[in-house]
């Protein structure tokens, strides 16, 4: 068998790293493990990592640190794993930078199931269009087609429009919009976010129905693209 996809797995439990192991070189895929999050900056640091699924509660670096480290330092998708459920640890997870959360006991099924969606949607990022429907964000001439309309977006809507339709479903807090958009440099504050997001909605309001920004209370924005 051919590994193509590498995926870390990091959780201080024994049997859920065999376990998650198990089935993900059923699907294919190489799996790399590791006991804490300190154990798992070295293998970032080390090998090409694709995708990390990381628990919250672990010695020396938790979960929440690991994804803050990833989040800064590389570009690869994460899967929070934790049996914490109430809606401020999400609300944390969130704000670390995770795209997805999943809460212990789960079914293998369905880590699988996201594994797959998240990889899909991370591939978007290489590519030179962004397809929402039919709203094809041009990533070379900086143009939005929208259902046959061609839009000239403001440099910085263009670019926080690109980088949540990039990862639709994702939620972005507004300081990683800030660093990834404005960049660590930027003297303003998150409601510079604010602004943006607004106008971005009012352009396309009443121009399509392919895709729409929401607010994530308390944390910050996602892009859903609506099923056609």
């Amino acid at each position: 068998m051919i590994f193509l996809i590498c995926i870390l797995v990091v959780d201080d439990d024994l049997h859920i790293r065999k376990l998650v192991s198990h089935h993900l070189h059923l699907e294919g895929y190489m799996v790399l493990e590791a006991s804490d999050g300190e154990e798992a900056s070295r293998w970032l640091d080390q090998e090409e990592i694709e995708l990390a699924i990381v628990d919250v509660m672990m010695p020396n670096k938790d979960g929440y640190q690991l994804c803050k480290e990833i989040r800064e330092d590389y570009d690869l998708p994460v899967i929070l794993l934790t049996a914490k459920h109430q809606l401020q640890d999400k609300e944390e997870g969130y704000k670390a930078g995770t795209d997805d959360y999943l809460v212990k006991p789960f079914e293998p099924k369905e880590l699988l199931f996201r594994i797959k969606a998240l990889l899909r949607r991370y591939q978007r990022v290489s590519e030179d269009t962004i397809h929402l429907n039919g709203t094809v964000i041009d990533r070379k001439s900086y143009e939005v087609d929208c259902n046959g309309q061609t839009l000239l977006l403001p440099l910085k809507e263009f670019e926080l429009l690109s980088q949540l339709g990039s990862y639709p479903g994702r939620v972005f807090s507004r300081e990683e919009l800030i660093r990834l958009v404005w960049g660590a440099d930027f003297e303003g504050d998150d409601r510079t976010v604010d602004v943006h997001i607004k106008r971005l909605r009012q352009r396309f309001a009443k121009r399509t129905e392919d895709f729409a920004i929401q607010t994530v209370r308390g944390v910050g924005y996602k892009l859903e693209v609506f099923k056609k």
